[in-house]
């Protein structure tokens, strides 16, 4: 058994919980264009990795090739970079709440990849998906009434939920032979120069953008990118992956509680019962992937989410 929770513990859960929370509410606030601050942040958790890589994992990144581990971490990094094209410019698309629930639906994929793969889902996983999509619907169709971009915004979210997944089930194979050190530094390398041609090759604006915008962009790479997750990690020694999994999911009322005062903004009303069953459902996935399958099947989908740094 785990021992109890200490102070220490308790911390660390809270200032992650806070910092990943912030993401959505910071990228909506810098003065940015979105795959100029999805590739900053990326670039600048690199800067921070690579040295400790460079001076501590240097056999290591000599013998990736083994095993074929920098093949997975390169497609892992090419995943990554889709699910921050498609996820930022979401959340300047449409609400941080909404942007941050719909991204959420990552495990409800991973469930879904898990059942292509050919691995039977239990019952409670199958509930659970079928009411994230329902919650879904509902939160994206009560964006129809609002017009605009916002549900494109609401579709570019669920794509970036999708591409987290896949981010996922490449960085499982990746990091089955490399550390957690040296696959975050080669996938963010990857995905920082991957936004990196990206911008320019559409010209994205990529300096220039004043001091706020910049704070926004390093608090965004220091808090969510670095901090939370690592936070998230540390608490792993005394709650279980299952519990961190479903605690993640309070980024959603905490991202919308930061937009609401922050940004003063607020989904439309109709959309928070979509969101509330969103979050159950994607509950349910994780808790039902801890259930044994009615029948012998392979082990079930672990759908813990990763630390995509939101």
């Amino acid at each position: 058994m785990r021992s109890r929770l200490d102070p220490l513990t308790i911390a660390a859960i809270t200032v992650a919980i806070v910092a990943v929370s912030s993401s959505g509410p910071l990228i909506a606030y810098a003065a940015a264009p979105a795959l100029a601050i999805a590739f900053w942040r990326n670039a600048l958790a690199v800067g921070v990795l690579a040295p400790v890589t460079l001076t501590r994992r240097r056999a290591e990144l000599r013998g990736l090739r083994e095993g074929h581990a920098w093949r997975w971490s390169v497609l892992a990094g090419l995943a990554l970079a889709g699910h921050f094209a498609t996820w930022v410019p979401s959340v300047k698309m449409t609400t941080v709440a909404t942007a941050t629930a719909l991204v959420a639906t990552q495990p409800v994929w991973a469930g879904l990849i898990a059942l292509w793969q050919g691995r039977r889902l239990g019952r409670w996983t199958w509930i659970g998906i079928g009411s994230a999509v329902v919650g879904a619907a509902i939160a994206t169709g009560a964006d129809f009434t609002r017009g605009g971009t916002a549900v494109v915004g609401d579709l570019l979210a669920v794509a970036g939920g999708l591409l987290a997944a896949i981010y996922t089930s490449f960085g499982e194979k990746a990091r089955s032979r490399t550390s957690t050190t040296t696959y975050t530094t080669l996938c963010y390398s990857v995905c920082a120069v991957l936004l990196l041609g990206v911008c320019l090759l559409f010209g994205v604006e990529m300096t220039g953008f004043d001091d706020r915008t910049w704070l926004a962009i390093i608090a965004l790479t220091a808090g969510a990118q670095l901090l939370g997750h690592s936070m998230f990690n540390y608490a792993l020694h005394k709650v279980s992956a299952t519990t961190i999994s479903v605690l993640i999911l309070l980024e959603v009322p905490g991202a919308a509680v930061l937009g609401w005062v922050w940004l003063g903004q607020a989904p439309p009303a109709a959309a928070w019962p979509g969101i509330a069953l969103l979050m159950a459902g994607v509950a349910a996935v994780i808790l039902g992937a801890r259930r044994p399958a009615a029948l012998p099947t392979p082990d079930p989908v672990d759908v813990d989410l990763p630390a995509t740094g939101r």
